[in-house]
């Protein structure tokens, strides 16, 4: 199982990760990327586990702001 991590407040959103893997990722109210069905951790990080990384490595690879990380 592989775990999906995203620093959501310094997230600029570019839409890199939306237009990669819209699975898995939206545009959110705030004009930052989101995380789809994602749990918010103390820290503000949005985490989410799945089983296989798939279109998600390219977002990870992709972001400018390098706030995608996958584990």
């Amino acid at each position: 199982m592989a775990k999906i991590i995203q620093n959501h407040k310094d997230c600029i959103g570019c839409g890199t990760c939306v237009i990669l893997c819209p699975k898995f990722w939206e545009i959110s109210d705030d004009g930052k990327a989101i995380l789809k069905g994602a749990v918010k951790k103390e820290n503000g990080d949005l985490e989410l586990e799945i089983d296989e990384i798939g279109c998600n490595k390219d977002t990870e690879d992709a972001c400018p702001v390098k706030v995608i990380k996958i584990e």
